[in-house]
């Protein structure tokens, strides 16, 4: 996978503030002219705060549309459709800040359970952990926020898809995989 340059994660952060604004106000966001890469298939999250404090975080863990096209649902779809929080309001937008994770396509861990944290590094990695029709993500910024260790990480991404904490452990079912991610913050 190429990175965006950070002239590029600037774009992307412009980009999906446009999006989300517009989708806020329900108006047709401004185009905002993009440079090919944006055209590859990527994962990418888009993450709004307020104030410090998680207002929205939609994304595609997988590389299933173009980034450009991506970066616009994922967007619109964290300040208007984020389960856990009402919809971002007008008089919010001056205070929301936008962060865009562009992400590496997830790979199974491939080892034993009891060996899984000696393989996540804290700050590159992001996790997913599955089983069956249950499914969590956590990104790689997360542990590092909360200064968790690897241990921790998995079991906190068990935790949110639904799953018991040591599923990661116990289960030999239950799926781990890991992704990197390039991210790029607004500085207000």
């Amino acid at each position: 996978m190429h990175l965006l340059t950070e002239e590029e994660g600037m774009l992307a952060l412009k980009a999906a503030r446009a999006f989300a604004e517009a989708a806020v106000k329900h108006e047709e966001a401004i185009p905002v002219e993009l440079p090919e890469i944006f055209s590859e298939e990527r994962g990418v999250f888009v993450t709004l705060t307020e104030n410090g404090e998680l207002r929205g975080c939609i994304g595609f863990p997988y590389p299933v549309r173009p980034l450009g096209e991506a970066l616009r649902e994922a967007a619109g779809a964290a300040a208007t459709q984020d389960p856990r929080f009402y919809p971002v309001r007008e008089a919010e937008l001056a205070d929301i800040r936008v962060e865009v994770t562009v992400l590496t396509r997830p790979a199974v861990l491939e080892c034993p359970a009891e060996e899984r944290p000696n393989h996540i590094i804290i700050g590159r990695h992001g996790l997913i952990a599955s089983l069956g029709n249950r499914s969590g993500l956590l990104l790689p910024q997360v542990a590092e926020e909360y200064g968790w260790d690897a241990g921790e990480f998995l079991s906190q991404t068990c935790v949110k898809a639904g799953l018991y904490h040591k599923s990661w452990q116990e289960d030999d079912d239950c799926i781990i995989q890991t992704f990197e991610g390039q991210i790029f913050t607004e500085t207000i």
